[in-house]
């Protein structure tokens, strides 16, 4: 907007069904002082037509009514001439809106700056007012949907041409195109078809009238009858890189079906949301028919309806592993989810050790990495992972404790950090004890221990304690713990701790 002059709006209104009209488009319609729209004599507009879901009722009509249309004229300037005085005529009355403060918007079917009527007004009026061109769905493209092919693929070139161009000027274009749309048929179609014709090309070519409407019509453009042509039709030559042929593409369907070969994807989920999750394990889930997995981590992956979800208990990785491996065997592309890293005390071993049996020979088996808790959880306390470390999970369920404990003390020897999984649980209560007791008899009490909990989820919390203090009953099976070595250091930053281990061990 400049001072008190109104601004000029040229409206793209797509190719005639309503609900393509695009969202600003549809804003402008109804807030306009002024609706503008062109028209052949008998004063119908199929603009207006198109837009008049979003007008308002109340707002001054400007019918911009040709002169002529395709009739001759006795006009001093001819045909172009008779266009040129009308053209400048409707200037000067959208100009007097406009000078009045009023906001005026030219209706125009298509794109206004496609083959569209507003250009004549934009020509006039828009280096003297605030202008704005609101693009809109082209003929070309509404024609290619509703047929249903595509206008061009890969480095494919599309040729849009007018059908009032001459006919041996058409067919040169038409053989070289490797797409092609040929507007303004009407009273130029036959000259048109003729044209493909000599190109080679009309055995490949398609009709289209007014596309999206409840009047559209497709066909073959070697079948139709010139009498029944309207202004607003084209003929399409789509890309030859798609044939049409709705069979073929049963066929080509049914044959990928055929050969299309189950696989089993084992995804790390990270430690918690979304954000933790990397683009790999996105696509892969995205691409699955099925998903199995623990029934919290699998509440953790957004429902698609196409996907069928098959949650199981924590205690069945065998069974799990299993099922995954008879889905695929069967065809289907089956994700087993797993938080954290799914190598790192999760699925990826329970899947490779089930599928080394001779049934699931032939099934392919793929492991995604993810984010460990163990990382998470040292990057919220600092960098407490900076030298050399171990990863050790607490649990007395699948191994004997005498070797849980055996391993502490080898890791508390050589100096190790340790990230430890499982510490405890409803059931195992006793273990956090025993671990801290044995690493006390080769760590200083002082040794920083990072707890992290819920790392990345609604309820995280990350403390730092001495070893000495480490109290059980504070630990769950939602916690992973850090056990600093010799050197790891504790210092304050900004207020709140912070655990790092340099990377240079003292000599």
């Amino acid at each position: 907007m400049s001072g008190d002059l109104g601004c000029l709006y040229g409206v793209g209104l797509g190719p005639g069904d309503p609900e393509l009209v695009t969202v600003k488009a549809a804003r402008l319609l109804g807030a306009a002082d002024v609706i503008a729209y062109h028209s052949a004599r008998h004063g119908r507009s199929i603009a207006r037509s198109v837009a008049l879901p979003y007008l308002r009722g109340d707002q001054v009509e400007e019918a911009l009514i040709y002169p002529v249309t395709t009739e001759t004229t006795d006009h001093p300037g001819g045909y172009q001439g008779a266009l040129d005085d009308f053209y400048a005529d409707c200037a000067v009355r959208l100009a007097a809106h406009l000078d009045a403060g009023r906001d005026v918007v030219v209706l125009c079917e298509g794109d206004p700056l496609f083959y569209g009527s507003y250009m004549h007004m934009h020509k006039r009026l828009a280096h003297r007012y605030p202008t704005e061109v609101v693009p809109g769905v082209t003929s070309v493209s509404g024609a290619a949907a509703v047929l249903g092919r595509p206008l061009v693929e890969r480095d494919e070139t599309l040729t849009v041409l007018p059908g009032t161009l001459p006919a041996d000027v058409l067919a040169e274009r038409l053989a070289a195109a490797d797409s092609a749309a040929v507007l303004k048929l009407g009273r130029t179609f036959e000259k048109v078809r003729a044209a493909f014709a000599e190109a080679g090309r009309l055995d490949d070519a398609w009709y289209v009238e007014r596309a999206t409407t409840g009047k559209q019509r497709i066909e073959p453009l070697a079948d139709v009858d010139p009498e029944s042509v309207p202004y607003f039709s084209l003929a399409l030559l789509p890309s030859p890189l798609t044939p049409f042929s709705a069979k073929a593409a049963a066929d080509r369907e049914e044959q990928a079906g055929d050969e299309r070969r189950g696989e089993v994807v084992v995804v790390g989920l990270g430690p918690a949301g979304r954000p933790w999750l990397t683009p790999e394990a996105q696509d892969a889930l995205a691409r699955a028919d099925e998903l199995i997995g623990y029934g919290p981590y699998l509440d953790r992956v957004p429902p698609n309806p196409r996907q069928r979800r098959h949650p199981t208990d924590n205690r069945v990785e065998a069974e799990r592993a299993a099922h995954a491996l008879g889905l695929a065997a069967a065809g289907s592309r089956v994700a087993v989810v797993s938080s954290g890293d799914p190598g790192v005390f999760a699925m990826a071993s329970a899947v490779l050790e089930v599928a080394s049996e001779p049934r699931f020979a032939d099934v392919e088996v793929r492991v995604l990495p993810g984010l460990t808790a163990a990382q998470a959880v040292a990057s919220r306390a600092g960098a407490p992972l900076g030298h050399d470390f171990c990863v050790l999970s607490l649990s007395d369920l699948l191994k004997p404790w005498e070797v849980v404990a055996d391993r502490i003390t080898a890791a508390a020897r050589a100096d190790l950090v340790l990230a430890i999984y499982n510490p405890a649980s409803r059931s195992r209560t006793w273990q956090v004890a025993a671990m801290r007791d044995l690493l006390l008899e080769h760590r200083s009490p002082r040794t920083p221990v990072v707890i992290g909990r819920d790392v990345g989820g609604p309820q995280e919390s990350v403390r730092v304690v001495e070893l000495a203090d480490l109290d059980p009953a504070a630990i769950d099976m939602r916690c992973l713990l850090i056990v600093g070595s010799s050197t790891t250091r504790l210092t304050e930053r900004g207020g709140r701790p912070v655990v790092y281990t340099p990377r240079r061990y003292p000599a």
